[in-house]
């Protein structure tokens, strides 16, 4: 049985080619991306069979106060990637994969490990019947294959009518080009995190996005809405194998009833279809419902919706029941790992 092949951030080189020649893949798998991770040690597995592979990124992580590890996956939607497309990767390779990542975990000691998923290109797939794989919430994204008028068709009335009045209002959109354009950003973005009480995970340092920014794995652009010279909001887009991701954004305080943020994304959608792609993808919000406040402010851009999966994979149950137990936690939770709720 051909083993699993283990990449570390080392292998640059090697890392980045497994990457780009695969089929559906974003810059959540990029070496740029995972390098960033602070939580544990980012590595790639790798399983070949024949001239198909398929290639899971990961973060291992220590378990406080035991002997033991799990894993975890980047922030955004990542998951496993293929050089084949999904549908027609075959259960021998499928088979090999699932037994030979076991292995490396019992081998390793990860009790568990959790991973987010990508919704548009569905890599569930590779994933079903060894673990768990759960709904759950919805996505939305602008198809910009449809024509630019249509597109714009599926806005909300309350959105057309705002984007306009910005128009009018000499809010315009452009593309930072300084690093005193970024500087702001990063404090408008900081200052919206802590305005609406986000968890530590939404805060990062300024070499974060510089670094983010900057990087040669994958294309990044931050779009800034000004007023009369005045950066009033601005927003991360990534572009990658035809999709563009909203990746992070903020809002200044002051100007915060305008909704310049409307206007940023409908400029990046025109953008994303000068640059012929397929997707803008807006994410959810925190339920995937017309309850939740950021959901319904991105599906006011279409009605387009993406299933959002996760997958949970418990590799020694009883390890796990004991770490659970001495933690005490309660298992009617959904967290996972429990143990870490």
């Amino acid at each position: 049985m051909n083993s699993i092949r283990i990449i570390k951030l080392s292998e640059s080189q090697e890392w980045s080619n497994i990457i780009t020649n695969s089929v559906n893949y974003d810059f959540y798998h990029t070496l740029a991306y995972n390098v960033l991770e602070t939580e544990g040690e980012p590595i790639l597995l790798v399983q070949s069979l024949d001239d198909a592979y398929i290639a899971l990124p990961i973060i291992i992580r220590d378990i406080p106060e035991s002997d033991f590890k799990d894993c975890t996956s980047v922030y955004g939607y990542a998951g496993p990637i293929s050089n084949i497309a999904f549908d027609q990767v075959s259960k021998a390779l499928l088979d090999m994969f699932h037994n030979n990542v076991l292995s490396f975990f019992k081998q390793t000691k990860i009790v568990s490990c959790f991973s987010r998923l990508h919704p548009i290109f569905e890599n569930h797939k590779m994933l079903d019947g060894f673990g768990k794989t759960i709904s759950l919430n919805n996505t939305i994204a602008i198809d910009l294959n449809l024509p630019i008028d249509i597109q714009r068709q599926k806005y909300r009335k309350s959105n057309k009518y705002e984007i306009n009045k910005l128009k009018k209002n000499n809010f315009l959109v452009i593309e930072a080009t300084t690093n005193e354009e970024i500087d702001e950003f990063i404090e408008i973005y900081s200052d919206t995190m802590k305005r609406v009480n986000a968890s530590d995970n939404y805060f990062f340092t300024k070499d974060y996005f510089y670094s983010f920014l900057k990087n040669d794995s994958f294309e990044a652009k931050l779009l800034l809405a000004k007023k009369d010279d005045i950066i009033t909001a601005g927003a991360i887009f990534t572009v990658t194998n035809k999709v563009m991701q909203y990746h992070l954004a903020g809002t200044k305080a002051e100007f915060s009833k305008d909704t310049p943020m409307k206007l940023i994304l409908d400029e990046a959608r025109l953008l994303g279809n000068t640059l012929d792609l397929d997707y803008l993808h807006l994410g959810g919000g925190v339920g995937g419902s017309d309850a939740d406040s950021l959901y319904k402010f991105k599906a006011g851009f279409s009605d387009l919706n993406f299933n959002y999966k996760i997958w949970q994979f418990i590799s020694d149950q009883e390890v796990y029941d004991n770490l659970v137990e001495i933690k005490n936690k309660d298992t009617s939770g959904g967290f996972f790992p429990l143990y870490r709720a």
